[in-house]
């Protein structure tokens, strides 16, 4: 079920490499694939388990039929829990599970290859500086005050500008043309504000060289490109809700 053939990582920094592909295939199956998983997720089925590759691809399947499987396996039955709770907090739980599984993953490979305690301790810290699943689909107080803040304070402008793409005479808010100094502080603002703001989708930091989209319903922050919506698209929009947001909008039986 590893779904990555014969691949072993042997280094700490493959290891790291492995466990970021794996997590980022299951957060995209929380966040931005979401309608897809939970129809995959049929709880009339066996216990299924929802697996992460390196290649940054998901799946939902049934466990390795092989006792004991070559790689631990994630938490089994996901599917029996998704109509007896709401659907936030059955993907809350999931990813509790997912975090659970790519750690146990790692230090497989860890324990496998002998890794010393130098060596455990480097992999951990690398795998500590990404926020967990479970941030990622929930959000934290303090990520979720930071995007608050940054959603007042950007309200006249939901997403967040281009650096790198703007017009040849940048505006103020009062329409005024504004100095190069000014230009120059409020992008020294912004870097400093956003930061630490973190991408609802993919998990990393924010860029200023990126475009951003924030959704109007929960106020979390999106690369557009992780959620197919370009700048051009973005000015025609309203109100913009996210997958997560959108999906439990869905009627259930």
């Amino acid at each position: 079920m590893d779904g990555s053939g014969q691949y072993n990582p042997r280094t700490v920094e493959e290891v790291f490499r492995d466990f970021k592909g794996r997590r980022a295939g299951m957060i995209k199956a929380l966040t931005t694939d979401v309608e897809e998983f939970y129809q995959q997720c049929d709880p009339e089925k066996e216990n299924l388990c929802l697996y992460g590759f390196p290649t940054e691809q998901w799946e939902v399947n049934l466990p390795a039929e092989e006792v004991p499987p070559e790689l631990p396996e994630p938490a089994l039955g996901i599917n029996f829990a998704r109509d007896g709770m709401q659907e936030k907090d059955w993907l809350a739980l999931v990813a509790v599970h997912s975090d659970a599984w790519l750690l146990a993953v790692a230090f497989y490979f860890g324990a496998r290859f002998g890794f010393d305690k130098a060596d455990r301790k480097r992999l951990f810290n690398m795998i500590n500086d990404l926020p967990s699943i479970f941030e990622v689909v929930t959000g934290n107080a303090k990520k979720q005050a930071k995007d608050k803040s940054a959603a007042s304070n950007h309200s006249s402008n939901k997403s967040k500008p281009n650096s790198k793409a703007r017009g040849p005479e940048p505006q103020g808010k009062n329409g005024k043309p504004k100095d190069e100094e000014e230009e120059g502080l409020e992008e020294e603002e912004e870097e400093d504000e956003h930061g630490d703001t973190l991408c609802g989708a993919c998990g990393e930091n924010y860029g200023t060289d990126e475009f951003w989209i924030c959704c109007d319903i929960c106020e979390r922050w999106f690369h557009g490109k992780c959620v197919k919506i370009t700048p051009a698209r973005a000015e025609h929009i309203k109100q913009y809700k996210c997958p997560s947001c959108s999906s439990n909008k869905r009627v259930r039986p």
